[in-house]
């Protein structure tokens, strides 16, 4: 083994020594294998996806419509009966169980589709008010850690709290602290995993957090059908107390983000971090920190950013409109899509557990897509293809075609994942560390307030059957096409400061206002 590698340790040492040293230079030489260590730890950071994949999709199960039986059978017909011109006496939940959702303990059944919606549209509005207020919180507050951390305790917290919700009111506000709490979480996580590993393994190691996200959605399908017998409640348990158990974890073993170390002027610790992550280069980056070192500025010489940085440069707040742009047609697309299927007469158990199974080529697709083509040309195709296969949802749906309706709503679900990783690795590269997480909150938000309009379109899916999807392929497609004013950046590395990333653009020939 020592040989073996002493030859590559050789190299770089030779490669650093000829040209002028970075800190991006150290990570890319350091990180240029993917090994186990990396591995796993991007497994153990990615798992708070899957916590907040079953928080987002989790009241697809809970707030779902209860079957329900006659009583009566002289008036009623629960066929073909609507149960709300009923009285009470003529009809019962199946099982005689009434709280086996928010609906029927809550006695929402005949109440307007705004407060049967409400509880979702809170948990957005949180996620929406959360991203707002929680991305005015400077990158260099506290770390990417420890951020993550405070976002999946109190999210999971809050979680098991919605067991004790006495009525509607109660519960609506518990998810709207939910949606405030969890509203980082995703990207606290990824700009994490990004800034951990090398320009060549970024869109694989990207692609990890997402599947468990989608693993998350899978297990919660399995979950809820365990516990259909029981009380609504249950699942926010099963699903809160082990993300509770999981944050815990995260403070202790969770490693800290070198280029953030960096950015502050923690260079000794970032390097450090690097030693944990890649072992097999401890003897290069020994050689190279005292060089580091030297070069290093204090805290009060480094320069300062905030999310005002975003708007006040012209080119960076002409590309974070553009994405958010983007993602506001991705959001009601991928959170939309799940909450119409309801409209297609399937099982939800079986619908469900297939939109969360359709997801999983995607993470196949994108590396794929972000190694061999460009990304403007990914992101474009990719919501026109999304879009299309929804408005024919829609028209097949019409005319009873109800098994190839539901195979585009696959597919146009599929493009809508497709299109939030391709976009999740685009931000990334637009913009530099200092500012990374304010960008990657603005995607995230701009996704969620696409997501918080999807209850209300759902809910009118219900008197005009299939409408929604018509509306959801419109906007994937019809926003995508702002993806055009994007600059590309295929194959470019991570800049830490907005001064470094203009000179970039500058060098590669890409005016900063694009």
């Amino acid at each position: 083994m020592a040989s073996s590698s002493a030859p590559l340790l050789t190299h770089l040492e030779a490669e650093d020594t000829s040209s002028t040293l970075t800190f991006d230079t150290i990570v890319e030489q350091s990180l240029s294998d993917f090994g186990l260590r990396q591995i796993l730890q991007i497994m153990f950071i990615g798992l708070a996806f899957t916590f907040d994949s079953m928080q987002i999709f989790i009241t697809v199960f809970t707030d779902a419509y209860p079957t329900w039986h006659c009583l009566d059978h002289t008036i009623c017909n629960s066929d073909s009966t609507n149960m709300c011109g009923l009285p009470r006496s003529a009809w019962d939940w199946d099982n005689d169980f009434k709280g086996k959702s928010v609906i029927s303990e809550f006695d929402l059944e005949c109440s307007s589709s705004f407060l049967r919606g409400l509880p979702t549209s809170a948990f957005y509005m949180g996620s929406i008010v959360g991203g707002v207020l929680l991305s005015t919180i400077p990158d260099g507050f506290l770390g990417r850690k420890q951020l993550l951390f405070l976002s999946t305790s109190t999210m999971s917290v809050t979680g098991i709290s919605i067991f004790f919700s006495s009525n509607i009111w109660s519960y609506v506000f518990l998810k709207f602290l939910v949606g405030f709490a969890r509203s980082q979480t995703c990207t606290y996580a990824l700009v994490l995993i990004s800034e951990r590993v090398s320009t060549r393994w970024r869109p694989r190691a990207t692609m990890i957090p997402f599947t468990l996200f989608v693993l998350g959605f899978m297990s919660l399908s399995g979950i809820a059908y365990l516990a259909r017998h029981a009380s609504w409640r249950v699942l926010y348990l099963c699903t809160s107390v082990p993300a509770a158990v999981h944050s815990i974890f995260l403070l202790f073993f969770a490693l800290e983000s070198p280029r953030w170390l960096h950015l502050q002027g923690m260079n000794q610790e970032a390097i450090e971090v690097l030693k944990r992550i890649s072992p097999e280069t401890r003897a290069y980056l020994e050689s190279v920190s005292s060089r580091l070192l030297q070069q290093q500025e204090t805290p009060e010489q480094a320069p300062r950013y905030t999310i005002k940085d975003l708007f006040i440069r012209n080119w960076a707040f002409r590309r974070i409109m553009v994405v958010m742009i983007i993602m506001f047609g991705l959001g009601m697309s991928y959170y939309g899509v799940p909450l119409a299927v309801r409209d297609i007469k399937l099982s939800i158990y079986l619908s469900e557990s297939l939109n969360a199974m359709v997801e999983l080529p995607s993470f196949v697709i994108t590396p794929i897509l972000l190694e061999r083509f460009n990304r403007r040309s990914s992101v474009l195709v990719n919501a026109l293809v999304g879009g299309a296969s929804g408005v024919l949802c829609f028209f097949l749906s019409l005319f009873g075609r109800t098994k190839i309706a539901f195979a585009l709503e696959l597919v146009s679900f599929l493009c809508a994942r497709i299109g939030f990783n391709l976009m999740a690795v685009y931000i990334v590269e637009l913009f530099p560390t200092c500012v990374r997480n304010c960008a990657m909150t603005m995607l995230r938000q701009a996704l969620v307030v696409g997501g918080a309009c999807c209850p209300i379109i759902a809910s009118v899916g219900r008197h005009v059957p299939s409408l929604s999807f018509a509306v959801f392929g419109f906007a994937m497609s019809g926003f995508g096409l702002f993806v055009l004013l994007l600059p590309e950046t295929k194959g470019s590395s991570l800049c830490d400061t907005m001064e470094a990333q203009e000179l970039r653009d500058q060098a590669l020939k890409i005016s900063p206002s694009c």
